[in-house]
């Protein structure tokens, strides 16, 4: 029991540890921020809101909108205010902005917290205009993603997709996993509908998807390894343990066996001592290293880690008593009973 909860504990503070760190540099890398495609269109490139149409329902696509050309707007009580670039944003999924659905006309503006600073209305309160004379007013702050931190100062327009399509400057597509970018980003070139390719930019998080795929290998490889070794040396010590006590009982089970115990059921007894002793040296081991990492702030692996470890570590103990319950069944009773 103590040898199978030292080895979950060694395998759990080692590679449970290294599986956390893991998992959480696979989620950062994994954001909206390195699975984003921006497709930058010039005027003449002839990009409209139809491709959100042609987008829409795409597998692997997360989300999409499309951005109109910036205009700039200041604050209409302060002419000579910082000007703050507006755009508008056409999509057919506005609550990843926290927007919600843009059912009326658009002459509300939302803006992020650095665009309301720049306007010049921290409170929220107020209007802005825009270079072409329209009056839109301030609906709200809005939360600026990672993915589109490049835009701020973010001010914009929302819009559900239009019945008519409108030129688009501007096109952000998620991918839904960060191994589909190269894809997705493949198939909104060829679906953006441009006159002209040549005025298309595709710009992709390629470089973090590589590092993606490096670092879960890295991290699979050595985890693998860690565990496998422990894993043979605690079959190894469960072995030589139980051939221990096979001699050191080879007189109980010869007794066993005069008394009519069969072959099969010294097999069943040691295997099922052993199972019962190693499912409590699994249970103490997973909860001293649960402890240990959580007094030291170390990352927790996830639970579906915590069972694969138990079952395995439970597994290959069974295993290795087999050999030695064998060898228990096949004691000879007659020689036990008559050596003193």
């Amino acid at each position: 029991m103590f040898t199978v909860a030292a080895m979950v504990f060694a395998v759990f503070v080692t590679t449970g540890r290294a599986v956390g760190a893991e998992e959480r540099v696979l989620a950062s890398i994994s954001s909206m921020e390195s699975r984003a495609i921006v497709i930058r269109a010039d005027p003449e490139a002839g990009v409209t809101t139809d491709v959100l149409v042609r987008l829409q329902g795409t597998d692997g696509i997360e989300w999409a909108g499309a951005f109109s050309t910036a205009e700039d707007a200041r604050n209409t009580r302060n002419p000579e205010g910082t000007r703050v670039p507006v755009r508008h944003l056409h999509s057919t999924n506005l609550d990843v902005l926290g927007l919600g659905p843009a059912t009326s006309p658009s002459d509300v503006v939302f803006a992020s917290s650095a665009a309301l600073e720049q306007f010049g209305l921290p409170d929220i309160a107020g209007a802005v205009i825009t270079s072409d004379g329209k009056v839109l007013g301030v609906g709200g702050r809005m939360w600026t993603p990672g993915f589109l931190t490049a835009f701020e100062p973010l001010a914009v327009v929302p819009h559900d997709v239009p019945a008519q399509p409108e030129p688009v400057a501007v096109l952000v597509v998620i991918a839904s996993s960060a191994a589909l970018v190269p894809v997705i980003a493949e198939f909104a070139r060829t679906v953006v509908g441009s006159h002209d390719p040549s005025r298309i930019v595709v710009q992709t998080s390629t470089s973090l998807t590589e590092m993606k795929e490096l670092v879960e290998g890295q991290l699979n490889t050595y985890s693998r390894g860690l565990v496998l070794g422990l894993l043979g040396l605690n079959g190894v010590a469960v072995a030589l343990i139980l051939f221990g006590l096979v001699m050191m009982r080879r007189k109980d089970f010869g007794r066993r066996r005069a008394l009519g115990a069969s072959r099969q059921l010294i097999v069943e007894l040691l295997l099922t001592q052993t199972g019962a002793l190693a499912a409590t040296g699994v249970a103490c081991g997973l909860a001293a290293a649960t402890g240990s990492l959580l007094l030291s702030g170390d990352p927790l692996p996830g639970v579906k880690f915590c069972i694969a470890l138990g079952v395995v570590a439970w597994s290959t103990t069974v295993v290795s008593a087999l050999v030695p319950a064998i060898v228990a069944s096949q004691r000879d009773p007659i020689h036990e009973l008559r050596v003193p």
